[in-house]
Parts: C-alpha cells; structure tokens; sequence
C-alpha cells in the first residue's frame, strides 16, 4: 500500500511584509520595485569598463606598464561589489506595529491628548526626546502606527520607515539608510576614481596613437574610445560633484534628508546633536562604526494562523487516502439508540481556555528600538541603546 506524504507550505515573513520592495532568492535580496534606473547604472558601468579592458588596457600594458589593468580592475571589482551591496540589503527598514500594537499606542495618545472637540483640529502626533541634552522630537507614522525612531524617516516611495533615512536613491534601485550608507559611500567613492582613471587613461592612449597615425586617422580607427571618452566626461562631474557633497555630511554626521530640511541650521538655529565636534570621530562613526543587524527577520517562518493555512492532522490525513463512500445503514432496526447515562455520570465541562495575551515584541530592547511610544521606555532614555544614541 503506498503512502502519501503530505508537505507542509512554509510560508516566509517576506511574502508577507507590507511596503513596495521586491525579494529575490528566497527574501536574501531586498530592492525596490522601481529598478530601470540600477539596470542603466549597471550597463553604463560593465560596458565603459568592457571597452575599456578589451582596447586600450592591452596596448597600454605593452607601451606604459602592466599594472595599469589591475589597478583598473581592482576599482572596477570595488565598484560593483559596493553597488550590490548598497542594492541588495536591508536599508534599515522598521517594521510596521502589529494590530494589537497599534491599538496600544492609540489608546495611549488618546488617553494623552484627551478628547478632541468636534470641529476642531486634533494636537500633533510628536513627543519629545532629549538626546545629548538636545530635545529631538519624535514623529508619528500614520502608515507604520509608530512613533519614528531619531533621524528615521517614512520613504514614499518604498513606503516603509527607514532608520537614520538619507535618501532615495533609483541609481542603485534601494533607499540608503543606516545598514547601507557605508556601502553607497564607498561605491560613489570608488566609482569616481575608477571615471577619472578611465578617462585620464583615455586620453593617453588616444595621444599616443596620435603620433603614430595622426589624431583623425585614431578617432576613426577607435569609435570605441571616444563612445568612452564622452560617457565619462559626462558623468564625471556629477559623480565627483556627489562624492563631494557626501564627504561633506560624513564630516558633519548629517544626512541629506537632515539637510534638506535644514533641521540643524536655518531659523532653528539648533545644534546637530549627533555630531562629535570632530571630522575623525564623525567619519569613524558613520564609516566605521558597527553595523545594526536587520530587524526585519525576512526568512523568518510566520505561524500558521498567520499564513492563512492550516496543515492537516494525521488522522484527517490518513482518513483522506481511503475511498468515500455512502454511509452503511442498518435495517435490522429502525430505533435510535437510547442513552441510559445520568447526569451523575457526565464529566464535567471543562473551562474555557483564558485568551493568550499577545507580547509586544517592541518591549523587548535586544530585538528592536521600536518602543518609543510605550509608556515605561522614556525613563532615563531606555531602549536608546540598540539606536545608536
């Protein structure tokens, strides 16, 4: 007789997680949706370097030095394993609060703000938090129901929460958040020497072509140099021009969002409480310092009342490989039978179960710095430490 083996569906907490992001092998890559963008940087990159690495490195390897293609090639290998890198992880993204958790935080603000009077406009959703002697205020998500973590910010265009949010960039096709921002640094750092290098090397093979054969005769016997010569002269200045300005906010522990919104300077006048007061410290920090793992937990199994199904039990199982049929019928009698037990011999009925309270996992400091709307976490700043405070 054979047997049938029933196979239970493993359901991933990423098929289930909310936000526009895309997951590939199995939830172990984490991107946007919008991803034209990161396939134009990718073949803008691997196809300058292709011609590069096919024409010019030989004949300057022969003419100049061999160490010309690898250096070349050890840029162009730090280049795409930052880009990947940047692209494929988890930018920092908070998870969004649980039902019961929502409903927690919004008896709280209402028990807080008290009754609102009809007509009139409800008080905003802020507390504060005093970080380095410096009142941060911290903001409520009305998408996530939560109260953002310091320097967290909601991407419209993923739509999550993002811890220490920088930007959106579509180049790499992921926001740049605390878990990545090294990585994006670095690929734009890397990728400016590797156009400069490409360029300047160029330029030199085309001059020393030229006075073999002529400046003309090498244009139109290298299509391929001068189709290199442009993509970098245009890219150069934008490329070089960021690596700039991110320079810039590592040196002074500020994001971009930070400066866009000028919440250390301008009219405010406060001081970036986050800054060491020293351009090492401040690069160490943001470069250096250590990397935060996911709270997210992709490849996390979800229980079974969450996924929606249920695996059969062994006795519904083996009941199902038997052949169904009509029910047997007795015609020896027509009468039911009688039940001769008293109430005497009846157990009794057992209790119900009590209803099993659900955790608030954000309580739990290890996992996840996400309980700043809870009640008991403002003493003496608890719960600060998982966020880099």
């Amino acid at each position: 007789m054979s047997v049938m083996v029933v196979r239970k569906k493993v359901t991933r907490k990423w098929e289930k997680l909310p936000g526009r992001n895309t997951f590939c092998c199995d939830g172990r890559v984490m991107m946007a949706r919008q991803k034209g963008i990161f396939y134009l940087t990718l073949f803008l990159i691997l196809g300058t370097c292709t011609l590069f690495f096919a024409f010019e490195c030989r004949y300057l390897a022969v003419q100049l030095s061999p160490a010309i293609p690898v250096f070349a090639a050890m840029l162009f290998l730090f280049s795409m394993a930052t880009l990947l890198r940047t692209s494929f992880s988890d930018p920092g993204v908070i998870p969004r609060a649980l039902p019961d958790e929502a409903a927690f935080i919004e008896m709280e603000i209402e028990a807080t703000n008290g009754a609102v009077p009809q007509g009139q406009r409800p008080p905003p959703r802020i507390k504060n938090f005093q970080i380095n002697n410096q009142i941060v205020k911290l903001k409520y998500c009305y998408t996530c129901k939560i109260f953002r973590p310091p320097r967290a910010s909601h991407c419209s265009i993923c739509d999550n929460c993002v811890e220490r949010f920088d930007h959106h960039c579509p180049w790499v096709g992921n926001c740049v958040g605390k878990r990545n921002y090294r990585y994006f640094y670095l690929f734009i750092l890397s990728l400016s020497l590797l156009t400069i290098y490409v360029f300047a090397f160029n330029i030199v093979y085309v001059a020393l072509k030229s006075l073999k054969i002529g400046f003309l005769e090498t244009l139109k016997e290298t299509p391929g140099t001068v189709l290199e010569v442009l993509i970098c002269f245009f890219t150069l200045w934008s490329v070089v021009g960021l690596t700039g300005f991110h320079t810039f906010l590592v040196a002074l522990n500020q994001t971009t969002n930070e400066d866009i919104k000028g919440s250390w300077t301008g009219k405010n006048r406060v001081q970036n409480p986050y800054s060491h007061g020293n351009i090492v410290k401040n690069c160490c920090e943001v470069l250096c310092g250590p990397l935060p793992p996911s709270v997210l937990d992709r490849r996390g199994i979800l229980p079974l009342e969450e996924s929606g199904s249920r695996p059969p039990s062994t006795q519904e199982a083996s009941t199902s490989l038997l052949p169904q049929g009509p029910a047997p019928i007795d015609h020896l009698s027509n009468e039911m039978p009688e039940d001769t037990s008293t109430p005497e011999d009846m157990p009794p009925p057992e209790p119900p179960e009590p209803p099993q309270e659900r955790s608030l996992h954000w309580l739990e400091e290890p996992h996840c710095p996400l309980g700043l709307g809870l009640p008991h976490l403002p003493k003496g700043a608890r719960g600060c430490g998982s966020l880099g405070l």
